[in-house]
């Protein structure tokens, strides 16, 4: 029997290399049961954990799992494989999530560290994690995303990370390293030999060393092996298997409402982020609609009210018209005390997005909706979705669904989620291209 894989999503986006699947934005036991009993073998629980505190990451997660010892059991799965999915350039919470996952749905024989993410440029190799950048591999900690003030780190080596975020209760030494040459050759019998939740890292070149590593999971798990992992997107296509998306990504036009014209929402401000809006504004029908997150520093509450009226004014001048509205951030870097004020004013910038999301034209054609955090709370607040149905990727790393037919407001709407750090610069536009032919 293949075993269930469950993923829990710190952010909607590890849905991205698979497709056909459902994702869950609530975790009830009735809705988990749902998706475990969806005939697809791979189901995503969305708990945008990134977007949180640590202490709301631990909670949210143990949540999660306790109500997925009940699901399991009504839903009658008798195997299955856990996957705490985070981000391919290691940042999130870890070891947060895996302590949680373990403390309720253990014990596990070990847990895998696999952050390789093909798609997006994300390979690793001797242990080292490298994000490719202009066709170069450069290591992840040399990166902008190891500079991230919430979830910032000094190294690449996985062994060593491992170390520094669990404070050296896991050393480096007690790390096991899955090379290339070993997942090449077949690891089964390290992997049958595996016990006490120890720690591997994992490399990753190509989807076809995944894939030679997912099969010695699956038979490890058919004699019994109890796995967790921490990966970022790819691992999931070698785990689930999946044959091609029914409907291939440069015609996904067809998804499109009565081909009506769009809307862009980005919320990211990653460097990525910005240079392909930049791109997007010169496409032809696209008009720039800045919201100036800067006004609700001084006046939180009248600068929120000021941006919702005159954005939706703006949106709405601009869909009569024919044309697509990028609705966007201002770019500007703001600074704050600490983190958690940091975090808070965060919170009062999405809700105020997802003011507006609940403001468009109903008669929209479709959303792209550009970060990870913004994709979420999109989904789960914005068109207050319980599940979706994952239709496939329009382009690498960039999943589409679509709202149910009896959605109130926006029915059988295709969703673009776009993260933040996937794509050229001119990946935005191309999305845009193809779903507005």
């Amino acid at each position: 029997m293949t075993p269930k894989i469950i993923v829990l999503d710190d952010d909607p986006t590890g849905s991205q290399t698979v497709h056909s699947c459902l994702l869950l934005l609530k975790w009830d036991v009735e809705t988990l049961v749902l998706g475990l009993q969806d005939n697809s073998p791979i189901v995503f629980i969305l708990t945008n954990t990134r977007a949180l505190s640590p202490a709301q990451a631990k909670a949210i997660t143990t949540e999660v799992c306790h109500n997925l010892k009940t699901a399991i059991l009504q839903a009658g799965i008798e195997e299955f494989l856990v996957v705490s999915r985070s981000d391919s350039t290691l940042r999130g919470h870890y070891p947060i999530e895996t302590d949680a996952i373990a403390a309720e749905l253990g014990p596990f024989d070990a847990h895998f560290m696999v952050p390789a993410f093909f798609e997006g440029g994300r390979i690793t190799r001797n242990s080292v994690h490298y994000v490719v950048q202009d066709e170069t591999p450069i290591p992840a900690h040399e990166t902008e995303f190891a500079k991230d003030s919430v979830f910032g780190y000094s190294t690449s080596y996985l062994p060593d990370y491992v170390a520094e975020k669990t404070g050296d209760r896991i050393s480096a030494e007690q790390v096991k390293r899955f090379t290339l040459e070993r997942i090449r050759q077949g690891c089964l019998d390290e992997l049958l030999a595996l016990e006490n939740n120890v720690c591997v890292a994992v490399d990753g070149e190509s989807q076809l060393d995944l894939n030679q590593f997912a099969q010695d999971v699956l038979t490890g798990a058919a004699q019994g092996k109890r796995f967790l992992f921490r990966s970022a997107a790819s691992l999931l296509t070698a785990l689930a298997a999946l044959p091609p998306q029914p409907i291939a990504a440069e015609d996904m036009a067809q998804y499109v409402k009565d081909h009506h014209p769009g809307a862009v929402l980005v919320g990211s401000h990653v460097k990525k982020t910005t240079q392909q809006l930049a791109a997007l504004l010169k496409a032809p029908d696209v008009v720039g609609v800045e919201v100036d997150v800067t006004q609700m520093v001084d006046n939180l509450d009248e600068g929120k009210s000021r941006l919702l009226e005159g954005t939706l004014t703006q949106v709405r001048q601009i869909h009569e018209q024919g044309k697509t509205p990028a609705i966007y951030t201002s770019r500007e870097e703001l600074t704050f005390p600490d983190v958690q004020t940091r975090l808070a004013f965060g919170e009062h910038v999405s809700a105020l997005l997802m003011d507006i999301v609940r403001g468009l034209p109903n008669d929209l054609g479709y959303l792209i909706s550009k970060g990870g955090i913004t994709s979420n709370d999109t989904l789960s607040k914005g068109l207050a979705l319980r599940t979706t149905r994952l239709l496939g990727q329009i382009l690498p790393g960039c999943s589409v669904v679509r709202t149910a037919a009896n959605h109130p407001q926006f029915s059988a709407m295709p969703v673009v989620l776009f993260p933040g750090n996937v794509g050229d610069e001119n990946a935005l536009a191309l999305a845009y291209q193809r779903l507005s032919r």
